[in-house]
């Protein structure tokens, strides 16, 4: 059996997109061996498209570039697809059932890293759309039993405003990196037993030593199971001789 053929919904932003790419490439080699590396297709967004959508509210045209970027991809050959972003899992439903193969969601297993790890109290970081709509933080409570805990308002929007202004542009700046520290801080004080990095860009700032709590990385956690689904029953080919 040959490898599935991964789909990836990209560009939202680059940045992380790339991550992605990286994470699932070296899981393929490292699962695999040799000179064994992913099969995939990505389509990626032009992410200043995207973005004016997302703050103008106007989701349903959002919701229309994503499932045309999954059709795109069920006819390129994906057995099934990815979101790369968290934020735009707020349409994954209706991704799901515009295209006949699987949607593997980021909160899935992200959710079942935490569990295993023995944790149940989280702090969610992403942006405001995330943390503030029910559409990432319910899945995590009612289909996984997690109880999930926000920044307050203030630090909701510090989180944003460096993912949109400074992240998703390639900034990593070590005054957004110390903020960052103090919003988690502020969680862990609040009861969390862990965070989630539950926007695909703060890997590329926060750091395990910047949190007195595990940190959950959804973009590591998503790569990391797109490359299980993919090589699951794999069978490489004879050697040629």
């Amino acid at each position: 059996m040959s490898q599935k053929v991964i789909g990836l919904i990209g560009g939202m932003s680059w940045e992380s997109s790339a991550e992605y790419y990286r994470i699932i490439n070296e899981g393929v080699r490292d699962r695999l061996g040799g000179l064994r590396s992913a099969r995939c297709l990505m389509w990626s967004f032009d992410f200043a498209e995207v973005e004016a959508l997302q703050h103008a509210g106007r989701w349903a045209d959002a919701t229309t570039l994503m499932i045309d970027a999954a059709r795109r991809l069920e006819r390129g050959g994906a057995d099934f697809l990815l979101i790369c972003t968290n934020t735009m899992h707020r349409m994954a439903a209706e991704v799901q059932a515009a295209v006949s193969i699987p949607l593997l969601h980021i909160a899935d297993p992200t959710a079942e890293r935490i569990r295993a790890a023995g944790h149940r109290r989280v702090g969610l970081l992403g942006t405001a759309f995330t943390m503030e709509q029910d559409f990432y933080k319910g899945r995590l409570a009612e289909r996984h039993g997690l109880e999930v805990l926000i920044p307050d308002d203030a630090d909701r929007a510090t989180v944003h405003r460096i993912i949109y202004e400074e992240l998703v542009q390639g900034r990593v700046e070590a005054a957004s990196r110390q903020a960052y520290r103090e919003v988690i801080a502020r969680l862990v004080e609040r009861g969390a037993e862990a965070i989630i990095l539950g926007c695909t860009e703060i890997m590329l700032l926060v750091k395990p030593e910047d949190s007195a709590v595990p940190l959950f990385d959804t973009t590591a956690i998503h790569a990391e199971a797109a490359v299980e689904r993919a090589i699951a029953g794999f069978t490489p080919s004879p050697a040629v001789p």
